[in-house]
Parts: structure tokens; C-alpha cells; sequence
């Protein structure tokens, strides 16, 4: 079975989609409770656009188990042009092309197979934009 946390995120995990606080405006992803910037708890939900920028970046050369086969791969902030940063894997180029300023596509993929039961688990990965 998957965690019981992935189960929760997969609205904004799927769709994309954040929070927007109504006192503040600050978009935050995934959606919280309460604004990390004034403290409000009222917010509004907004669909992320698909593209973003690498704010910062690490390959990773020695992985979690299930990530053996990638490995090396690089991880990246990406903020969107909403003002969210989300943390996601880049892939399709060489990790260590992966730099601050690159444009990337979010695409939904496979993110990992849980378990030996084989369940599948999605998500959204940069791609960048040529």
C-alpha cells in the first residue's frame, strides 16, 4: 500500500495545485494550513502553471535504495511563475548540466514503484525547455 502521506498529497501531486493565502497573497506548494509569511489560515486553492526556474540544485550519487537504477540524477528547486518552489527530479539531460536560471517543463511521470507489490506512485518531474 502507499504511505498514507503520498495518499494525502495526491490532489496538488497530480493537479498541481497550491495554496494561495487571501491575506497576503503568497502562494505556497504544497497547500498548508497556515501562511509561513503572515500567519493567516484562510487560503484559496490555485492550479500551478506547468514551467518553471531551477533555483538551486544537487545530483545525487548515492541514492535511497529504490532509486538505485537512477542514480546519478540531479534534484532541483523549481519556483513557477506563481512565486511556489516545489523540490523535483530533473531528468532528460545530464545532471550535472542541471544550474541555477535553467527553464524547465513540470511533466507528470513515474516516480517510483512502492514496495514489492509493484504500486505505482506519480508526480511531476522537470524536463528542461530547449
Amino acid at each position: 500500500m502507499p504511505s498514507p502521506r503520498y495518499t494525502r498529497e495526491i490532489p496538488s501531486r497530480y493537479r498541481l495545485e497550491a495554496g494561495r493565502c487571501k491575506g497576503c497573497g503568497k502562494v505556497v506548494y504544497p497547500a498548508r494550513r497556515i501562511c509561513p509569511a503572515c500567519r493567516a489560515a484562510d487560503f484559496e486553492t490555485v492550479n500551478l502553471s506547468r514551467k518553471g526556474t531551477v533555483v538551486t540544485s544537487t545530483v545525487i550519487h548515492v541514492p535511497p535504495d529504490e532509486f538505485l537504477m537512477e542514480a546519478p540524477y540531479a534534484m532541483a528547486v523549481v519556483e513557477t511563475p506563481e512565486g511556489a518552489r516545489l523540490m523535483t527530479q530533473v531528468v532528460d539531460c545530464d545532471p550535472s548540466t542541471v544550474l541555477p536560471g535553467m527553464e524547465v517543463s513540470l511533466e507528470f511521470r513515474l516516480i517510483r514503484k512502492e514496495g514489492k507489490s509493484g504500486i505505482l506512485c506519480y508526480g511531476h518531474k522537470g524536463v528542461p525547455v530547449a
